[in-house]
């Protein structure tokens, strides 16, 4: 698509949060002019989002922004346990592994990626990314009031207001990227459909300095979920202290009535309230301030219409529980990105776009409705610690769970189940890494039927090469005798064939092609050894078949066999790109015969730049 002079950018972009910032760190990255605005004088300054998954941190590391994510985070075994107690000071009921530490589940979690969790918040990883960002060559601008758009068949112009002096001006874009947010403006204005309910519940959230190093330095923990009969807690019947900054900022949590309007925030009830979760009250606290938000069920099932897409808060709308809201918005950014990219570059044709929605929106309600759940899932939990009836239901609870009689005994028997049933949030490495997209960029394997997950495809990853799954990590060997993942070896902005060493004359079919967005990669080769049989254990196919996987590192296209000549190979794989690219001239694309052939990079950190 040439540039004829017309627009101020290729992409334009309203929001600069997870999604908007990470789609605009991927098409600078790949050399796509892009330019961000917010409304906001700056980025995120309160500590909303922090639980980062594995799948987000393969992001990161495409992206080569895993050491400075590192550096920001809280580290992995930090987020620790999860607790529920009578106060932080006071008697601990039950305690509960999660996010992947516990013994049980530690080794699923380290052998299905080559990331592991952390814990950033929000005002710490969105400098990050707008920083990579800007560096690699997004343009931005705060203060900047989008107003509206209109489109037409070759672009979109923006109307926009400066908030600093009220001047009103327009800027021209081929595309336009609302990542506006839960209010978004731009999912109201091309009419979005959203299916759920907004503001089903209120909670408060209190941010506040206090050193609880004694309470909490000996069993690490991002969440404790206090139970006391001498606080109020709303529908989920518990507070929570959430570590900010280990081990000196947290925020306090609590949900209230919202038939009864706005909740006390005065700062003496608020005080109390801090006071009786901690559980001493000579503990020195700062608060920094005070908040509510509604608890949403929402989510669109269209992403787009024509040239304007929305992702991330602007399209599914749901509480922080399960820690899928970020991940889900970066993932959302990143799939989108590398697909206007494409279109932009003349790689692809339009149609590519398409599959953003038929990819995304699946997820979008996914996530949507395994957040809600998992807050509904804490009512089997509360029963525990709940004498129904009684004057003071919570403490007659919490007298029973410590009873040697017959009651005591259900009701500690209830709560192992109960906690079990708490592993679809705390422990869900599935619903995080078993996603699966279907969509016109990607062309199902005729030779197997629907996927059956061998186990609960909710808490365990299944590994697989089918398309529309990511392509499963092995640890492969370098010529330098050190280990890279099988993503490290695909990704970073471009397509990659990879086969085996029996595969030579898919190899040579790819190589005889050299498209500036195609890469081959031979595993068993001195660059990619596959000496701990990783590889060999999930890829599924023959050692002489090929799978094709996207920039975004899930698979396209997988045949299972050898074809017996370049040529067969050669065909075969151009149909497939013309068809996952809506581009039948795709052969044209190809650079000229004296040009280098991209080479992947095969170090263990993977360079930022691969434009």
């Amino acid at each position: 698509m040439p540039d004829n002079g017309e627009f101020d950018t290729d992409v334009l972009i309203v929001g600069t949060g997870p999604t908007g910032a990470t789609a605009a760190l991927v098409l600078a990255t790949m050399g796509v002019r892009t330019h961000m605005v917010s409304l906001w004088n700056w980025l995120a300054h309160t500590p909303r989002a922090h639980i980062t998954n594995q799948r987000t941190n393969e992001v990161f590391r495409d992206l080569g922004l895993s050491d400075e994510i590192a550096r920001e985070a809280s580290p992995w075994e930090v987020m620790g346990d999860t607790l529920f107690t009578t106060s932080l000071a006071g008697q601990e009921l039950v305690r509960m592994r999660t996010w992947g530490t516990g013994d049980a589940r530690k080794g699923d979690y380290v052998k299905a990626s080559p990331c592991g969790m952390v814990d950033i918040i929000q005002p710490k990883l969105e400098p990050i990314l707008l920083k990579n960002a800007a560096q690699r060559g997004a343009c931005f601008t705060f203060n900047t009031e989008y107003l509206s758009h209109t489109q037409d068949e070759n672009g979109v112009t923006v109307f926009l207001r400066e908030r600093v002096n009220g001047r009103e001006y327009q800027m021209r874009a081929k595309y336009l990227v609302g990542a506006d947010g839960a209010r978004s403006l731009i999912a109201d204005q091309i009419g979005l459909p959203i299916e759920g309910q907004m503001a089903r519940a209120g909670t408060a959230y209190i941010t506040f300095n206090a050193d609880l190093t004694r309470f909490v330095a000996h069993r690490p923990s991002i969440l404790n979920w206090i139970v006391t009969p001498d606080a109020a807690f709303g529908e989920i019947g518990m507070g929570l202290l959430r570590a900010v900054k280990p081990w000196t900022q947290w925020i306090a949590g609590w949900g209230f009535d919202m038939s009864k309007g706005e909740p006390d925030l005065s700062e003496p009830f608020v005080r109390q309230q801090i006071a009786t979760m901690i559980g001493d009250p000579t503990v020195d606290i700062e608060i920094l301030n005070s908040s509510i938000w509604y608890v949403n069920q929402a989510y669109a099932t269209q992403y787009s219409k024509g040239r304007v897409f929305c992702g991330g808060d602007a399209v599914h709308r749901h509480p922080p529980s399960s820690g899928l809201g970020m991940n889900t918005c970066v993932q959302d950014g990143y799939n989108l990105a590398w697909k206007l990219a494409y279109v932009l570059k003349g790689y692809a044709g339009e149609g590519l776009l398409d599959s953003y929605s038929d990819e995304r929106a699946p997820i979008g309600k996914q996530i949507v409705l395994r957040a809600n759940q998992s807050r509904l899932d804490y009512a089997p939990l509360n029963d525990c610690f709940r004498v129904k009836g009684t004057p003071n239901p919570v403490a007659a609870g919490i007298a029973r769970f410590r009873d040697p009689g017959p009651d005591g005994v259900a009701a500690r028997d209830a709560v192992r189940t109960a906690l079990e049933l708490k592993d679809t949030e705390f422990n869900a490495q599935g619903v995080e890494m078993n996603q699966r997209y279907a969509s016109g960029a990607v062309i199902t394997d005729p030779n197997v039927g629907e996927e059956e997950f061998d186990k609960d495809s909710t808490l365990f990853v299944q590994p697989t090469t089918r398309p529309g799954a990511k392509i499963p990590h092995a640890w492969l060997v370098g010529r330098d005798g050190l280990k890279k993942s099988t993503l490290d070896v695909t990704g970073h902005g471009k397509f990659t064939v990879l086969t085996g060493l029996s595969g030579e004359a898919w190899a040579r079919a790819a190589e005889a092609m050299p498209l500036p967005f195609l890469r081959t990669v031979v595993i068993g080769s001195p660059d990619a050894q596959d000496l701990y049989c990783d590889w060999q254990r999930v890829r599924e196919i023959d050692e002489g078949g090929v799978l094709l996987v996207r920039p975004d590192g899930h698979i396209a296209w997988r045949v299972h066999s050898p074809v017996e000549d370049a040529h067969t190979a050669g065909e075969l794989l151009r149909k497939a790109l013309a068809a996952i690219l809506n581009n039948p001239t795709v052969e044209e694309l190809a650079l000229p015969a004296s040009a280098d052939v991209f080479e992947p990079p095969l170090s263990d950190t993977p360079p930022p730049q691969f434009a």
